[in-house]
């Protein structure tokens, strides 16, 4: 399926790659980009082989430089909220994949593109990447889980000093924060996450799918009942054809083939 303003790819078996092009724009998110981000999700999550999606934007400018200014410009109180309901959806879809997500930050990822990135399960920055949400500066908060998620990753005090000050962030101090995961040099940015991306693919899928559930769901629960969730979990691995293999694999001295079954 061809989209207008996102490239998606399987650039390895089960590695896929969905790419913000907007390069002209800086990849600015505008509704019918909202639109192809959601209907390329759902694309991969119906894709059983799929392993890893790594999330990007095209050009070495900008990551997403925010969401399209002239089109919000014109919006009625109505029309802004459903927007940021519509993205969020999106976004939610995207932190619910039950593959792996890498955001894969070549430059800038300001507003809507900080909250696209903090969508996906980590993120791997450039050394040129720059995170911000400057939404106040614009006289509107930011309205796509931003000021949600933004404060899971780094904490209350941190969160309201980037959101109120509007100020920008080098992937030095991302690192630091725990925006970011790990920071590259911009040359060595794709094949740095595609070595982690390999990594996932080559591991148990079902495995890695329920690890993803067990601590996106534990995080919500007290720490009894995830424990207990997490049991569930661990037993259901054994009901599995992978476990039996990637132990067969271990206790052989050889890698594992997994069929994910």
């Amino acid at each position: 399926m061809s989209y207008e303003n996102v490239l998606l790819d399987e650039i390895e078996a089960g590695i896929w790659v969905l790419t913000v092009n907007r390069p002209h724009a800086l990849n600015a998110l505008n509704s019918a980009t909202i639109a192809d981000i959601g209907a390329a999700l759902q694309a991969v999550a119906a894709n059983a082989a799929a392993r890893v999606l790594i999330v990007t934007g095209a050009g070495e400018k900008a990551f997403v430089a925010g969401a399209d200014i002239k089109e919000m410009s014109a919006f009625s109180g109505v029309q802004g909220q459903d927007f940021s309901r519509r993205t969020m959806a999106v976004f939610r879809s995207l932190e619910t994949l039950s593959i792996p997500t890498i955001a894969m930050v070549n430059g800038y990822a300001l507003g809507g593109g900080n909250e696209l990135a903090m969508s996906c399960d980590w993120i791997i920055a450039g050394d040129n990447a720059v995170f911000g949400q400057p939404e106040v500066g614009l006289g509107v908060t930011p309205g796509f889980g931003g000021t949600q998620r933004l404060t899971r990753l780094v904490g209350r005090a941190r969160a309201l000093e980037l959101i109120l000050t509007a100020r920008n962030v080098k992937a030095a101090e991302a690192l630091t924060l725990g925006l970011a995961n790990h920071v590259y040099p911009a040359a060595e940015l794709r094949e740095q996450v595609l070595k982690q991306a390999r990594m996932i693919a080559s591991r148990g899928p079902l495995a890695v799918k329920l690890g993803k559930e067990a601590v996106q769901r534990g995080q919500d629960l007290d720490l009894d009942n995830a424990c207990q969730f997490e049991a569930q979990v661990f037993g259901l691995c054994f009901s599995t054809a992978d476990q039996k293999e990637g132990m067969a694999a271990f206790i052989g001295k050889r890698p594992a083939a997994f069929r994910g079954e």
